[in-house]
């Protein structure tokens, strides 16, 4: 459980740096405030995983995710190479939602713990899984709804 609230610290503090980018990079307000919105969520999520690490009584630094640094680097290709402002978003939904369902992954992996009787951490990394699942959702109403209608009329 531990190893498990080291990665996602590492994981969630590579996405507070990477948000930003994606949303300077997204031309759809709506995306754009997406991304901005899950950023300051993710702050949050940075915050909860320091209460769990502490009510574990461990410290949540020391461990890098690789996972999140090769879906980050993934998404940092699609707006290196991609010159199309509604295929990028659209591409860029595609990247963020595999971000999402690893963390929803992840979250859904921490919460089953709460079998062990540790209810506080359950607590807190439910809440933090009902906010990974709600961004996906708007991510995917956004994609269904406008980004990428916008992108096959201009492809």
């Amino acid at each position: 459980m531990v190893d498990e609230v080291k990665d996602l610290y590492s994981a969630e503090n590579q996405l507070v740096k990477a948000l930003p980018k994606m949303a300077k990079a997204a031309s759809s307000a709506e995306l754009k405030s997406a991304f901005e919105d899950h950023w300051k969520e993710t702050q949050g999520h940075v915050r909860r995983l320091e209460k769990i690490a502490a009510l574990l009584g461990e410290k949540p630094k020391g461990q890098k995710c690789k996972a999140m640094e090769r879906l980050l680097e993934e998404g940092k290709d699609i707006m290196d190479d991609e010159e199309d402002p509604e295929l990028l978003d659209a591409a860029m939904i595609c990247a963020a939602q595999k971000v999402e369902h690893y963390e929803i992954a992840s979250y859904g992996t921490l919460k089953a713990w709460e079998l062990l009787e540790l209810d506080d951490v359950a607590a807190l990394a439910n809440a933090t899984l009902d906010e990974e699942k709600a961004a996906d959702t708007k991510l995917t109403n956004l994609a269904t709804e406008t980004i990428n209608i916008e992108a096959m009329v201009n492809d």
